[in-house]
C-alpha cells in the first residue's frame, strides 16, 4: 500500500467490510456492533489478507470517540435521571465498584500490576450504551418503567466513566504507573496531582456552563438563520471537534470530556434536535471506525492461547453486570422479573470499555494481551447477549409462578394501597387498570366520568403518591405479582385493561387473571401486527395498535376537513377497522413483516 493512499484504502476498506460483516449480523439477529468488530478483525494485522493502516484506523476512531461522547452528551437528560435516580444512582454506582473490585482481583491473581489491573476492573464495569438500547427498543420497553430505570442506570455509568476517563491519568501518573523508572508518589502527592486535574476540570466545566451555554446557542441560532443546512451541519461538527481538542490543549482534561460536556451545552437549546440530527450520519460513520479500529487491534489468537483466561473474563463481566445489577434492584425495592431484564440488557461491555482500554495502553500500563482479552470478552458477550435474555426471561416467568418463592426472593413488603371509599365498597364488576401513564390516564377519566369502580397498578412510586392525592384507587408494585394482583380482586371484575407497553408483562397478566376469572373482559395495548394476532389468539375482547388507531383518527379528521359529512366519515373509519383497507391491505401484503400495520 502507497503511504500517498494509505488513507482511502484504509477507509474503503474499513466501511466496505463493516457493511459486509454488519449486514451479516443483522441476518442473524445480532447486533451490528458484533459485525464491525469481526471486520475489524478480518483488516487487522493478525488476520490474513487485506491488512489496513492500524495508526491512521485509530486516528479516525479518535474522531468517532469523539462524536460518540457528543452524542452522548447532546441526549444527556438530568430529568430522566432524577426520576430513578433512588434506583439508578445507588445501584449503577455500587455495580461499577463491585464490577471493578472483581475485574482487579482477577487481574492481580494473574499477577498484573495494581494499575493493570485497575484499568481492567473499569473496562469490565460498563456495559455498552449502543448495545441496552437498541435491545429496549427492540422489546418495545423504552417508554416502560424498566425502559426508563436502565436509561437512568446508564446515564449514571456514562457519567462515572467520563469522570474515570479524565482521572484515571493523574491517577496512574501519581503512582508511576507506565514511565520507566518512575517511582510511585506519596500520598500528598497524590492528592495534590488528582486535585489539579479535579480543578481543571471544573474550570473547563464553570467555563462551559458560562460562556458556552450562552456562545455556543447563539452561534449555532444565527448559522441556523442562513437557512444553509450545510453551515448549520459544519457548525455542529466545528463545535464539537473544536470544543474536544481545546479542552485537552488548554486544561489538560481529555477529548471524551470536551466533546461530552459540548453536547450537554447544546442539548440545553432548542436546536439540540437538529443539531442531533445533522451529526447523526457523521456520527455514526465515524462509529463504525471506531469499532472496525478495535477490532483491527483484537489478536483473535487470544481465543486459542489464552481460552480459560478469556472464559474467566466473560465470567466477571456476567457476574459484575448482570448477577450484581439484579440483586442490587431487587434490594432497592424493584419487581424481580424487572431487575433480571434489566440485570440481562447489562450483561456485555462495549465501546467505553474499548476506550479505557486504549487509554490504559496509550498510558503503558495495560498490555497488548490484556486489551484483547477485554476486546474478546465484549465479542463474546454482545453474541450471548440475546441468549442470556431469553433465559432470564424464563427464569422469571418461572419464579412468578411460584408466589411463595418470589415474596422471599424479594422480600417485599405487602403492596401499599390507597383505595377509594368507592373502590372499598364495590369490589364486584369493577375495572382493573394496569398501568396509569398516558394512555392510562385517559382510560381512568373516561371510566371515572362514568361513574364505573376501578383500581389502577402502577410501578411508579411518584405516580401512585399523585394518585393517592386526588382520590384515585391505586395498588403500588409490579401487576405480574400474584400477590400484588390479588388486591385488585380479579376474580369479581368485570374488565381488565393493560395500558403498560410491555407485551411480556401483559402476557403474563393475562394468563393469571384468566385463571381466577376466565370471562373477564381484556382490553390490551399493542405495538404491532405481530403483538395483536398473539394477543387475539389468546382470545382477549379487544387488542388495540396505537398506531393504527392514530391513523384513524387522522383519517376521520382529513375527511372532515375536506367537506365529508359526519356520518359518511363515521362510516368509512368503521369500514377501515373492520379489515376494508384496500390499498392498505395490499400494500401491506408487499412490505417487510417489520413495517406492515
Amino acid at each position: 500500500m502507497h503511504p500517498e493512499t494509505a488513507l482511502l484504502f484504509t477507509i474503503a476498506g474499513a466501511f466496505g467490510a463493516a457493511f459486509l460483516f454488519g449486514f451479516a449480523a443483522s441476518k442473524l439477529k445480532m447486533p451490528p456492533l458484533v459485525g464491525y468488530l469481526l471486520a475489524g478483525i478480518a483488516l487487522g494485522p493478525h488476520s490474513p489478507g487485506f491488512v489496513g493502516n492500524v495508526e491512521l484506523a485509530s486516528q479516525l476512531a479518535e474522531i468517532g470517540v469523539i462524536l460518540l461522547m457528543f452524542g452522548v452528551g447532546l441526549h444527556f437528560s438530568p430529568g430522566d435521571l432524577l426520576k430513578v435516580r433512588r434506583i439508578a444512582l445507588p445501584g449503577a454506582t455500587l455495580q461499577m465498584f463491585t464490577a471493578i473490585g472483581l475485574g482487579y482481583w482477577l487481574a492481580s491473581s494473574w499477577g498484573w500490576t495494581p494499575a493493570a489491573s485497575l484499568v481492567f476492573g473499569l473496562s469490565l464495569s460498563v456495559a455498552s450504551t449502543v448495545v441496552v438500547l437498541r435491545v429496549l427498543e427492540d422489546r418495545g420497553l423504552m417508554d416502560s418503567i424498566d425502559g426508563r430505570v436502565a436509561v437512568g442506570w446508564l446515564v449514571v455509568e456514562d457519567l462515572l466513566v467520563v469522570l474515570a476517563l479524565v482521572l484515571l491519568p493523574a491517577i496512574l501518573s501519581a503512582l508511576g504507573a507506565g514511565a520507566a523508572g518512575a517511582s510511585p508518589m506519596g500520598r500528598t502527592e497524590l492528592i495534590t496531582s488528582v486535585a489539579l486535574t479535579l480543578v481543571k476540570m471544573v474550570a473547563f466545566i464553570v467555563l462551559m456552563g458560562v460562556v458556552g451555554r450562552r456562545a455556543v446557542p447563539w452561534l449555532l441560532t444565527h448559522v441556523a438563520r442562513s437557512g444553509s443546512r450545510e453551515l448549520f451541519t459544519l457548525a455542529v461538527l466545528a463545535v464539537s471537534l473544536g470544543v474536544a481538542v481545546g479542552a485537552a490543549t488548554l486544561f489538560g482534561v481529555s477529548f471524551a470530556l470536551g466533546a461530552f460536556v459540548a453536547g450537554v451545552v447544546i442539548s440545553e437549546s432548542d436546536l439540540s434536535h437538529r443539531a442531533g440530527a445533522d451529526a447523526l450520519p457523521m456520527q455514526d460513520a465515524f462509529a463504525v471506525l471506531f469499532f472496525v479500529s478495535v477490532g483491527m487491534l483484537l489478536d483473535p489468537g487470544v481465543l486459542l492461547t489464552q481460552p480459560m483466561k478469556v472464559l474467566a473474563t466473560v465470567a466477571i463481566v456476567l457476574l459484575g453486570n448482570t448477577v450484581v445489577a439484579t440483586v442490587l434492584m431487587v434490594l432497592l425495592r424493584h419487581p424481580l422479573g424487572a431487575s433480571l431484564r434489566i440485570g440481562a440488557s447489562f450483561g456485555q461491555i462495549g465501546e467505553f470499555s474499548f476506550i479505557l482500554a486504549g487509554l490504559g495502553v496509550s498510558l503503558g500500563v495495560l498490555s497488548e494481551e490484556g486489551r484483547s482479552l477485554i476486546l474478546a470478552a465484549a465479542l463474546c458477550t454482545i453474541v450471548l447477549n440475546p441468549m442470556l435474555f431469553a433465559t432470564l426471561d424464563r427464569l422469571s416467568t418461572w419464579i412468578a409462578r411460584h408466589p411463595r418463592l418470589l415474596d422471599r426472593m424479594e422480600r417485599q413488603k405487602a403492596p401499599r394501597m390507597a383505595h377509594t371509599d368507592l373502590f372499598e365498597t364495590i369490589t364486584v364488576g369493577h375495572a382493573i387498570l394496569i398501568g396509569y401513564g398516558r394512555v392510562g390516564r385517559t382510560i381512568g377519566d373516561a371510566l371515572q366520568r362514568q361513574g364505573v369502580p376501578f383500581v389502577a397498578i402502577e410501578q411508579d412510586r411518584r405516580v401512585v403518591d399523585a394518585m393517592r392525592t386526588i382520590g384515585v384507587s391505586s395498588i403500588y408494585g409490579d401487576a405480574t405479582r400474584p400477590g400484588i394482583l390479588e388486591h385488585a380482586y380479579p376474580g369479581t371484575a368485570r374488565l381488565l385493561v393493560i395500558a403498560a407497553p410491555d407485551p411480556y408483562h401483559a402476557r403474563h397478566i393475562i394468563d393469571m387473571v384468566r385463571a381466577k376469572n376466565p370471562t373477564i373482559d381484556i382490553v390490551v395495548r399493542t405495538h404491532s401486527d405481530q403483538e395483536q394476532a398473539m394477543f387475539e389468539q389468546l382470545g382477549v375482547s379487544k387488542a388495540l395498535m396505537g398506531e393504527r388507531e392514530l391513523a384513524f383518527g387522522m383519517a376521520y379528521h382529513s375527511l372532515r376537513s375536506l367537506g365529508v359529512d359526519d356520518d359518511q366519515a363515521d362510516g368509512i373509519v368503521e369500514e377501515l377497522r373492520g379489515g376494508g383497507r384496500m390499498q392498505t391491505r395490499e400494500f401491506s401484503a408487499l412490505m417487510p413483516t417489520d413495517l406492515r400495520m
